[in-house]
C-alpha cells in the first residue's frame, strides 16, 4: 500500500505545471510543490528509522503513546488538519521542479523497495522513538509512511480547489 500511494502522488505530478506547483493561496498555506517536499522528507525520515530498528538487536520493551496506540488502531491520521508546534513546523522547500520532485519520489521508491523484504522479518521488539507516537518496530514505521501520505490526499484536493478557485 505504501508504494501505491506514492506512486500515485507521482503519477499526479503530470497534471501540474511549473506555477500550480508553486502557488500559495496564503502565507500559512503550503503549496502543492511544498506538500510533496513535506511527503518525501517524512518518508524518508521514517526509513531512516527503519534502517535503525534494522541495525540493531536491542529489544525495547516500552510501546507507543496513547495517541500512538489509537492512530494505528484507526489504521490513520483522523481527518483534521494537524499543526505541529512552530519549531517543528519550518515550511517545506517550494523550488523543486516537477522533474525533480519525480526523481526524488522515484528514489525513494527504490529505496522502500529495498527494505520492504527486511522490514517484513524484522524483530518486532527492536524498536526506535517517535517524538508522539512512542517507540515502533520496522513494521509500524513503513506502516506509518503509508498512513502519513494517504493523510495529505485531502491537503492535496484542499489545495487543487484553491487552484481552481484562482485559475491558475
Amino acid at each position: 500500500m505504501t508504494m501505491l500511494i506514492l506512486s500515485q502522488f507521482k503519477d499526479d505530478l503530470d497534471g501540474y505545471t511549473e506555477r500550480q506547483l508553486r502557488y500559495q493561496a496564503a502565507d500559512d498555506i503550503w503549496s502543492i510543490g511544498q506538500m510533496y517536499d513535506h511527503i518525501i522528507v517524512v518518508a524518508e525520515e521514517y526509513a531512516d528509522e527503519i534502517k535503525r530498528c534494522l541495525a540493531s538487536t536491542e529489544e525495547q520493551p516500552l510501546g507507543k503513546t496513547e495517541f500512538g496506540e489509537r492512530l494505528f488502531q484507526a489504521g490513520g491520521f483522523p481527518p483534521m488538519k494537524i499543526r505541529l508546534l512552530d519549531e517543528m513546523n519550518q515550511p517545506p522547500n517550494n523550488t523543486d521542479k516537477r522533474e525533480l520532485l519525480e526523481r526524488r519520489i522515484d528514489a525513494l521508491l527504490s529505496r522502500l523497495e529495498r527494505l520492504e523484504p527486511f522490514v517484513r522479518s524484522a524483530n518486532p521488539y527492536v524498536k526506535a522513538q517517535h517524538g508522539g507516537f512512542g517507540w515502533l518496530n520496522a513494521q509500524e514505521w513503513y506502516a506509518l509512511i503509508e498512513m502519513h501520505t494517504r493523510h495529505h490526499l485531502r491537503q492535496q484536493a484542499d489545495l487543487e480547489r484553491y487552484l481552481m478557485e484562482a485559475d491558475i
